[in-house]
């Protein structure tokens, strides 16, 4: 019988209802820590929020100017619709580099190492001068007539190109976000779902995707938030999102640093609610992960405070 056991058999049984002498263990460090961080944040939001430089006043004038509103909207609608189909379009490539065909994987690892090797501004610049290669564009079947021909001028605008470019980027990586996240399921799921004579499709669909998706999520999440600062680079390329909209502005009244804290603050919002939407549909696959219910920011919050007024309250009650 080791030590530890001869101690809990020589504990009486009253005792087993009070915690374990480790779970009230004090740990003064982190109080310490967690003094010095809020004492350090205080100063660096003190001297953000007191520099009179910033001209909070303009940035309240321009916060929710009727320009800077579009170039919000052109950046949310651009974020949405890269992500959409850059993921499908990754799930498709993450499907064709798995294959057993060597042609399609080697087509698929082809592709990922192009786009991920070439820069995104090298990218969306020769999108943006596609017309300079091919002046005129013509998409169709073989031996049929054209579906689409035109100018490439005109069927090529520098919003076009900023679409094709970042989601034709976010495709490659979005391919082994979705491959990462199907290796990291166990092989023996999918033989269990043989054993039990389950198609393949079923198999992916009832079995490795909802697993797989533990792992997908958190990537996706930073890939999609990724995206959104992402957009800010096609304003090279002349596309109204909102940091062309504040540059816009500050070209004419020359007020450069407010309107970059304007594009700032909608940036950070954009992303705590991008964040939140991330926390819930990671809540949402990880059920059945673990054997507790996740816990949600608020009981965190709850059970800190509540952890914190215990602190405080026993050392009273143990001078009464």
């Amino acid at each position: 019988m080791t030590a530890s056991a001869d101690l809990q058999a020589s504990r009486p049984a009253s005792d087993w209802r009070s915690p374990p002498p480790l779970e009230g263990l004090k740990h003064p460090g982190r109080w310490v820590a967690g003094a010095v961080a809020i004492v350090l944040s205080f100063f660096v939001l003190e001297s953000i929020l007191g520099n009179s430089r910033l001209q909070w006043d303009v940035v309240g004038d321009y916060l929710f100017d009727p320009g800077i509103l579009d170039g919000l909207k052109l950046t949310i609608v651009l974020t949405f619709a890269v992500t959409a189909v850059g993921m499908a379009l990754g799930t498709l490539i993450a499907t064709a580099r798995m294959s057993k065909n060597p042609v399609l994987a080697w087509l698929a690892w082809f592709y990922i190492w192009v786009f991920r090797s070439v820069p995104l501004l090298v990218q969306l610049l020769l999108w943006f001068n596609i017309a300079y290669l091919y002046p005129k564009i013509s998409i169709g079947l073989p031996l049929l007539p054209p579906i689409l021909e035109g100018d490439a001028n005109k069927l090529i605008s520098a919003t076009t190109a900023a679409f094709l470019g970042l989601t034709l980027h976010e495709a490659a990586y979005a391919a082994e976000i979705v491959r990462g996240g199907i290796l990291s399921v166990d092989h023996g799921q999918t033989e269990a779902g043989d054993a039990l004579g389950m198609s393949r499709a079923r198999i992916l669909r009832r079995i490795v995707l909802p697993q797989a998706m533990r792992s997908i999520v958190p990537a996706a999440g930073n890939l999609l938030i990724g995206t959104l600062k992402g957009t800010a680079i096609v304003s090279v390329i002349a596309v109204d999102e909102l940091l062309y909209a504040a540059q816009f502005i500050y070209n004419r009244t020359f007020e450069v640093v407010p309107l970059l804290v304007v594009a700032t603050l909608w940036y950070m919002f954009m992303t705590a609610v991008l964040s939140i939407l991330q926390y819930f549909v990671e809540r949402y696959y990880g059920r059945g992960a673990t054997r507790s219910a996740v816990v949600s920011p608020w009981q965190q919050v709850r059970r800190a405070l509540l952890r914190t007024r215990g602190a405080v309250i026993t050392p009273k009650r143990g001078r009464e």
